[in-house]
């Protein structure tokens, strides 16, 4: 594949809003977990909470879709200058020539949950209030980026569990190579909700404490929420020596179990090798890689097996959910900037909360920051139902 040129980015999430509090964070190696205090749940573990959401207001023309969920987008964007290169980019290529995939697991689904609760006691009707179409539904994120920056192109939401927002490059590449559209918003978003922390309470796969990945004692994740926003466009004739350039996409379907992956990581595998061989690259020549790294006992497992075949045990690696938590549908978008951070400031930031490495899984895996030149790197999503995508980055220069 060509590269594309990740002209303009931007996350929000529990280490802070946009690129200069998330680096920052990383560099301290602080983490934005903290025990669960959202809403009405009575859950004994840890929770990655963006501050200041319910704070948020939506324009006045957009008042329909006012939900947790594009409160959190809207944060997002307006960060970084985000906003500002979507317009400029709006008035190169036109409306129609921009596109808009983003990824997210559960949407506004908070909002349904909300609306529950104010049922006619009568009839059990829902409220007049409620906006099924521009909340909960999944499509509700993109349609709100469409009628937010007036655009008029191909958008998509992807919802493949926590593959979903790193799946959406592969969605934009396709649509930029095929000469349909000349840039897209990609990136996905993800919010707190109760039928998530119940739902993988239920699983078992909530930690009481903060999420220790590819720790010996590792035993669950710690949910979190966050948005992620790439503005990605066709590389320019010149490039600065910083510019972040998507390399490759692989994606691979194993379908071994609804909820577990295959134990030797096969369809991890199998993406990681279609990414490789997209970018034209061998796995030496690969600096860090971002691991999906749950922190449950069997995904970090199959990962690490996948891992360590295909890299083996010289490649420094690390999952940063200790700092950011489980984000989901908005995971694969959070550390695809995290990759794009490390590109431009050499840094490979060690995990958090892992104190002991399991040692069933043979991997250089970095328990401290790493400060050096990183010219290409790697990023894993895995999610329900053996979606895989693996996203490889690198440097213009």
């Amino acid at each position: 594949m060509k590269p594309l040129f990740l002209s303009h980015f931007t996350t929000t999430s529990c280490l802070g809003r946009g690129l200069s509090q998330t680096l920052e964070a990383l560099r301290q190696r602080q983490s934005g977990l903290m025990p669960c205090d959202f809403d009405i749940v009575d859950l004994d573990t840890y929770i990655g909470a963006v501050a200041g959401v319910d704070e948020v207001k939506l324009r006045a023309d957009l008042q329909a879709f006012d939900c947790r969920n594009n409160r959190l987008l809207q944060l997002a964007l307006e960060q970084d200058g985000f906003a500002d290169a979507v317009t400029t980019a709006i008035g190169r290529y036109g409306r129609q020539r921009v596109g808009v995939f983003l990824g997210t697991s559960t949407a506004g689904i908070l909002q349904t949950e909300l609306a529950y609760r104010r049922r006619d006691s009568v009839t059990s009707a829902l409220p007049a209030d409620f906006h099924y179409a521009e909340t909960h539904n999944t499509f509700s994120a993109a349609n709100f980026m469409q009628r937010y920056f007036g655009l008029s192109g191909p958008a998509a939401v992807v919802s493949s569990a926590c593959s979903s927002s790193a799946k959406v490059f592969g969605s934009a590449r396709r649509m930029i190579e095929a000469g349909i559209i000349d840039a897209a918003l990609v990136g996905g978003v993800d919010s707190l909700c109760l039928t998530t922390l119940y739902g993988f309470n239920s699983l078992g796969l909530l930690s009481a404490q903060p999420c220790r990945p590819f720790d010996t004692e590792r035993n669950g994740i710690s949910i979190g929420e966050a948005a992620a926003l790439v503005l990605l466009e066709r590389l320019p004739d010149s490039a600065d020596a910083d510019a972040v350039l998507l390399l490759g996409v692989g994606e691979s379907s194993d379908a071994y179990h609804m909820s577990s992956p295959h134990p030797d990581g096969l369809g991890a595998k199998i993406a990681m090798q279609n990414a490789l061989r997209i970018a034209h690259l061998l796995p030496e020549q690969i600096d860090y890689i971002n691991l999906h790294g749950t922190a449950t006992v069997s995904n970090d497992a199959a990962e690490g097996r996948a891992v360590a075949a295909l890299f083996g045990a010289s490649t420094p690696c690390s999952s940063t959910k200790g700092a950011t938590g489980h984000t989901l549908g908005a995971a694969g978008g959070v550390e695809a900037v995290i990759c794009a951070l490390a590109l431009q400031h050499g840094l490979m930031p060690g995990g958090i909360n892992t104190s002991q490495c399991d040692p069933d899984l043979p991997l250089h895996y970095l328990l401290d920051n790493g400060a050096q030149r990183v010219d290409r790197v790697l990023s894993n999503s895995f999610g329900f139902g053996g979606t895989n995508c693996s996203l490889i980055f690198g440097r213009a220069n």
